[in-house]
């Protein structure tokens, strides 16, 4: 690895030889920005590849955005290519389908001899491998502020061709409060989780609502794609078990996570294809899946990647855990939601989705007015137990008649 000036990775970056490139970027909160900028003043055509890229990113003629899960970043652009791909199959795209030129990576210090990804792992390994493999070019931007996580985010410093030093402070999205609604659907979703438990659950209100309700709990294991501050509660209450690692793909929170992680031998920081791996989850007994969705059908369906026919987030890694849940002893596959979207003033639970499914065969479906336990139900009664349990009062008599019955 060569320490070099930002005017010497500037002249780097335009000397490329490849007339659109395809640059995969740390994504989520990890984008090094300073060495994106670098690049993309460098660079006039490239094709950006990032998980779901945060709101700054470029975005203008010439950058082509290419991504399996939509950020706020790329959510909008007239000039995406959305990869419809669960996350633990996005590595293999880097083996040939969309094989990368340029590897942009956001790392902590050398700390002898390596250096950590820090918060954000999941493909960039796979990416590495990829780029160095076809002779490719891999560039670090060295950050005081990230944290050094234990894991598949240690590199040798061998592995990185260019890498430069700027500070900057990692983002750190604020805690929204958490309202009456979704507690109540996160002490709904707690009452299915037993002691001794492994979660996975994502970010967000409601997975906040589901960690907050389960302090009381003991001996609780974390395998999830991401960690937030809702684990790093459980911990401080002594809900998770000391004998057992922490393991996530990516980081998405405060300072104060990120200053626990950092050196924690507690947390494992692994690459999507062995974190999101169907039946590696499913060796972990009792594991329970908590992801949540824009709309469940009366066949069990979710969507939660497109609203009004657009792209909004992704398959991302709620196939994978599905089905791993599903497969775990004693598993569970929850879809916890609000049964009302308060801003369209429509029901949550609808008769057919019309929408792209992103999974189906949950084997339960949590809202503020109860739960629906789907698993092994007939299809009719499944979609009864979502009309009397889940469903809005509002849209009960609606819902009713798509299935041709009356309560």
């Amino acid at each position: 690895m060569d320490v070099v000036t930002e005017r010497a990775l500037k002249n780097r970056f335009g000397a490329l030889p490849w007339t659109t490139p395809r640059t995969v970027v740390s994504g989520n909160l990890g984008t090094p920005r300073r060495l994106v900028e670098l690049f993309d003043a460098a660079v006039d055509r490239y094709r950006l590849f990032a998980l779901n890229a945060q709101n700054g990113i470029p975005d203008r003629d010439g950058v082509i955005h290419e991504t399996p899960f939509v950020g706020p970043g790329m959510r909008g652009s007239t000039a995406i290519d959305y990869l419809p791909m669960r996350l633990s199959l996005v590595p293999r795209l880097f083996e040939h389908a969309r094989p990368p030129d340029v590897v942009l990576l956001h790392t902590s210090i050398v700390r002898h001899g390596r250096v950590s990804l820090g918060a954000e792992v999941n493909i960039l390994p796979a990416a590495v491998e990829a780029v160095r493999a076809r002779g490719g070019l891999v560039v670090a931007q060295l950050n005081r502020s990230m944290p050094y996580t234990y894991g598949d985010g240690e590199l040798d410093t061998d592995a990185i061709d260019l890498a430069f030093e700027f500070d900057e402070a990692l983002p750190s999205p604020a805690r929204m409060p958490i309202d009456d609604l979704r507690l109540e659907i996160g002490r709904g979703v707690a009452t299915l989780i037993e002691r001794g438990a492994t979660i996975q659950v994502g970010i967000g209100d409601i997975p906040d609502a589901v960690l907050s309700s389960l302090s009381e709990l003991r001996g609780v294991g974390v395998w999830s794609e991401v960690i937030g501050d809702g684990v790093l509660d459980l911990e401080h209450h002594g809900v998770l078990d000391p004998a057992r690692p922490i393991v996530s793909t990516f980081l998405f929170g405060s300072e104060a996570l990120y200053a626990w992680a950092d050196r924690n031998p507690r947390v494992r920081v692994l690459r999507t294809e062995t974190v999101n791996d169907p039946a590696r989850i499913a060796r972990h007994p009792a594991l329970c899946s908590i992801n949540t969705a824009m709309q469940v059908d009366l066949h069990a369906q979710a969507n939660a990647s497109f609203t009004r026919g657009q792209i909004y987030s992704g398959l991302g890694g709620q196939p994978d855990f599905v089905v791993g849940a599903l497969h775990s002893l004693n598993g569970h596959a929850i879809i916890a939601l609000a049964s009302w979207h308060d801003k369209t003033d429509t029901s949550t639970i609808v008769p057919r989705l019309t929408e792209p499914t992103t999974t189906f065969q949950h084997s339960a479906i949590v809202t503020e007015h109860g739960q629906a336990l789907l698993f092994g139900r007939s299809e009719r009664a499944q979609a009864r137990l979502l009309i009397e349990e889940v469903a809005h009062p509002r849209a009960r008599d609606e819902l009713w008649e798509a299935i041709g019955a009356r309560r």
